[in-house]
Order: structure tokens, then C-alpha cells, then sequence
């Protein structure tokens, strides 16, 4: 697994002028590069928020994928581990429910035409 940039700013949506992705490797082998959406803290461990994208470097399925993001140090390269548990899985799905909510309404508000 390659990060193109190592995420730093916990639990906030990554801002920058780059997109950042991160290359994975899947179990029949095959590569596949992901945007990276949030970086969400569930239950004090946090967890990313990978966006799959096609060989153009599109998305056109909106499936997300989620992954437990450890940091072992800062020198460290972040990994990635499993979600086994279904509750486990249920809470961070959630949790980016959430996240997507607050973002929509604070889009409605930001295009509100009266401030």
C-alpha cells in the first residue's frame, strides 16, 4: 500500500489541492487506487474513508470502502487493517452517515442566498 501523503488531521475531512489516494492491493492481486474521503475516529480508533477509483480516475458506483487506519508513530507508513466485526463495520458506517449529513447541510447553508 503507497499513501501518496500521509493523512495527519484526525477525525476532518482532508483539504488540500491535491487529491490524496492511496494505492491497494487486492487478494487476487490486483492494484487498485483509491481517493481518500475522511479520516473518522469511532470509539477512540480510527478508521478511513476510501473512494475506489477506475483506470480514468473515476468513481461511477459511489461505494465507499472502509478500513481501520492505524498509525503506529508519526515516522511510521499508516496501514490499513480489516473490519471483521459487523458491529464494529456498522458504527463507522454510521459515523460516515453522519459525516456526509453535516456536509450537505453545511453546503445548503454556505449556498444560502440570504447571508
Amino acid at each position: 500500500m503507497i499513501f501518496s501523503k500521509v493523512a495527519t488531521d484526525m477525525n476532518t475531512k482532508i483539504q488540500n489541492d491535491e487529491q490524496m489516494t492511496v494505492d491497494i492491493e487486492l487478494n487476487d492481486g490486483k492494484n487498485v487506487t483509491c481517493a481518500v474521503l475522511i479520516v473518522l475516529t469511532v470509539k477512540e480508533k480510527d478508521y478511513i474513508v476510501l473512494l475506489p477509483l477506475d483506470e480514468n480516475g473515476q468513481n461511477n458506483d459511489g461505494n465507499v470502502w472502509f478500513y481501520e487506519f492505524i498509525l503506529k508513530s508519526e515516522d511510521a507508513e499508516p496501514e490499513l487493517g480489516y473490519i471483521d466485526d459487523d458491529d464494529e463495520y456498522e458504527a463507522v458506517a454510521d459515523a460516515f452517515d453522519e459525516y456526509l449529513d453535516d456536509v450537505e447541510f453545511d453546503e445548503l447553508i454556505e449556498a444560502d442566498p440570504e447571508e
